[in-house]
């Protein structure tokens, strides 16, 4: 069963990672600082429990929960005792630990969460854990998440180390790569027709020799992506 520790306090993830060593069947394959980037590692990786601090600034442990539509197992790890009722409205949430952790304490936990995961009928699981299962997308920007639907998209543009996400209000510059994002995007809404250009085929407006129109934007279509279009295209 591999993990992983979120946690703002250096000292704190050293503990909690000590307490995993003498559990022989838990794997803690990462370690974080802040739910951000522990988001964005889940984005990618698929774990089984998240050992989670609930207070940490800027984004707590309550908001990383909220924002998975998919999270695995989750146990708390906190200092403050307030928060054990709210935390079981969580579905995901299989414990709350109280610190300083007893070893004792810790293994009884754990062995709720193996209870949990065996209880459980078997489910498919997204690609790569990726948060963009449904309709939606979450991107990361200065450290926010913002929510996009699929249907507001309307292309991707590659510019070197970003991408532009276009929707139909505005433009999102992210951090990432046009092959990144395409594995997270639903085959049956969006198509890639040149090295930089990922559309929504079903916003397209009008097809002239080799590019394509969406709203007001020209978009160029590469020879060897075009017959891939033309055959998702619903012709007469």
């Amino acid at each position: 069963m591999n993990c992983i520790i979120i946690d703002d306090e250096a000292a704190a993830r050293a503990i909690v990672a000590q307490l995993c060593t003498s559990i022989p069947e838990l794997d803690v394959i990462e370690e974080f600082s802040n739910a951000i980037d522990a988001i964005k590692f889940l984005n990618q990786q698929t774990v089984d429990l998240v050992l989670l601090d609930i207070h940490m600034p800027g984004f707590t442990g309550f908001d990383f929960v909220q924002t998975l539509k998919d999270p695995p197992k989750i146990v708390l790890t906190t200092s403050d005792t307030n928060f054990a009722i709210e935390a079981y409205e969580y579905e995901a949430i299989v414990d709350y630990l109280v610190k300083p952790i007893t070893p004792e304490r810790f293994t009884k936990s754990i062995q709720k969460v193996k209870n949990t995961i065996a209880q459980q009928p078997s489910a498919t699981k997204g690609e790569g854990g990726a948060s963009s299962v449904g309709e939606d997308l979450y991107i990361n920007i200065d450290r926010r998440l913002i929510k996009l639907t699929f249907d507001e998209i309307l292309f991707i543009e590659a510019k070197g180390d970003y991408i532009d996400i276009k929707t139909t209000k505005e433009t999102h510059r992210v951090h990432n790569t046009l092959k990144k994002i395409k594995d997270k995007l639903p085959e049956d809404l969006f198509l890639q027709i040149h090295r930089s250009y990922i559309i929504n085929f079903t916003k397209i407006i009008d097809i002239e020799d080799n590019s394509v129109l969406i709203e007001k934007s020209v978009i160029p279509i590469s020879r060897s992506n075009r017959p891939e279009l033309m055959r998702r295209l619903n012709l007469l």
